[in-house]
């Protein structure tokens, strides 16, 4: 018996939010970190890649933002179970035409506004079920989940080229003192 299925049950897992809001929830994290990260990184730093230690062949500031978002395109297209409305390019790497700091930003922001859409979709019922996905099939529940643990897998190495360049990302400044009255 699987307990996503269990109508019973469903309350005590997922509270009065349910399944597509608990994860809508988690891509809106996602955008209040990456987003404005991409925006903070100067554009003149977008091809910085380390290249001291056991950095040797890592991809750019650029390369993490497109290879992220053409993931998140990717499964958001699999969870509506359409082709995306972006070219993804031929490989991992995305499309190399995308690659100002302008477009990469406009790319990120449409994947995650994309996403947001695939996730609409999700119900406690559906989650189990196959969706196509690269040459195989996942379930939902692997799809939704992969758009956020693999973007904050990319986000912590854009983390570290913002701050090998000087840059705090916007996640780890303190927040605004509240207005005095």
């Amino acid at each position: 018996m699987s307990l996503a299925l269990t109508p019973a049950l469903t309350p005590a897992l997922f509270g009065a939010e349910g399944v597509a809001q608990i994860f809508d929830n988690q891509v809106k994290g996602l955008e209040n970190d990456v987003l404005p990260l991409a925006e903070a990184m100067p554009a003149d730093k977008y091809d910085f890649a380390p290249t001291a230690g056991a950095f040797k062949g890592v991809r750019t500031f650029a390369g993490q933002i497109r290879h992220l978002s053409r993931t998140i395109y990717m499964l958001s297209g699999a969870l509506l179970g359409e082709k995306p409305p972006v070219d993804l390019g031929k490989d991992d790497d995305g499309p190399p035409a995308v690659r100002t700091k302008a477009q990469l930003v406009e790319y990120l922001r449409g994947s995650l506004a994309y996403a947001h859409k695939a996730i609409g979709t999700l119900t406690e019922r559906n989650l189990t079920e196959d969706v196509a996905f690269g040459e195989g099939k996942t379930k939902r529940l692997a799809a939704a989940s992969m758009i956020v643990w693999h973007s904050f897998d990319h986000f912590g190495q854009m983390v570290v080229y913002a701050r090998m360049n000087g840059v705090i990302p916007p996640s780890s400044l303190p927040a605004p003192a509240p207005a005095k009255k």
